[in-house]
């Protein structure tokens, strides 16, 4: 019998405490980079979350691995703590803001602005094919961008294409699971249009 899919990730194995969750604020994930990537993605900042565990789009809910693997960007789903395997198919993962706070609002303008101008600098180092910011607003404000629409942008970030998509995370109620796989597949495409990823 075929075993069904899971529609999201397995949890990390250690779930941070509430002791350990205060404590991970203004606390930092690892990026997840190589060069020459096919894709960047880029988030906002971490969350209380994903710094206590020290990986990426980790709190249950975040829709990033399973839409990942619906949209054929990985060949399995994987939990946050497998993220380094995104190397594997050329994926990395990044943040504009680094330090880690309860939401994004409490990032302000100024801090984007800077994060987005250390963003620049490392696109231009590692030269991805394509950088992917998951946070409309987020991208808005960290590059002065007045008319953004979900998916690829006119502007480059040095020779990078740039697609900006929403946020992924649970509490973003406006786009479901089905909208991030097909944003997602149509990045995969544009990343690597003669066939997958890998």
């Amino acid at each position: 019998m075929r075993q069904q899919r899971l529609a999201h990730p397995s949890p990390p194995a250690r779930r941070p405490t509430p002791a350990a969750l205060r404590a991970a604020r203004n606390q930092r994930v690892p990026d997840v980079t190589a060069a020459r990537l096919k894709v960047l993605f880029v988030g906002i900042n971490p969350g209380l979350y994903s710094a206590a565990v020290r990986h990426h789009f980790a709190r249950p809910g975040n829709r990033f691995w399973p839409a990942l693997q619906r949209a054929g960007l990985t060949p399995r789903l994987l939990c946050s703590d497998e993220e380094r395997e995104l190397l594997k198919h050329g994926l990395g993962i990044t943040n504009i803001v680094s330090r880690a706070s309860a939401s994004a609002a409490e990032i302000g303008a100024r801090e984007l602005a800077s994060g987005g101008k250390r963003l620049a600098a490392k696109v231009t180092r590692l030269r991805p094919r394509i950088v992917a910011f998951l946070g409309i607003d987020a991208y808005r404000t960290a590059f002065g961008a007045k008319r953004i629409r979900v998916g690829p942008q006119p502007q480059r970030l040095g020779n990078a294409a740039v697609w900006v998509l929403p946020n992924p995370s649970g509490l973003n109620a406006h786009y479901q699971l089905k909208d991030f796989v097909r944003w997602f597949r149509r990045l995969g495409a544009a990343a690597h249009p003669h066939g997958k990823l890998d």
